[in-house]
């Protein structure tokens, strides 16, 4: 847990830092190291949705979908 808590700071501040210093604007650099990682957590779920149906190769007996 320590580890997922520790990636999530560095990500928001990565997302913070990056996006202030393209455009200089402290709200802006807070509002995407907000809003960025929420739409990749979504984005990411549908991706490993995908994979799943693709390394599965369609459902398998016994698993309830």
């Amino acid at each position: 847990m320590k580890k997922t808590i520790s990636f999530a700071i560095m990500h928001f501040s990565v997302a913070f830092l990056v996006t202030w210093a393209l455009t200089g604007d402290f709200v802006i650099g807070g509002l995407v190291a907000l809003v960025e990682p929420a739409v990749n957590t979504v984005a990411f779920f549908f991706h490993e949705k995908a994979w799943n149906k693709m390394d599965m190769g369609g459902p398998k007996v016994g698993h309830a979908h």
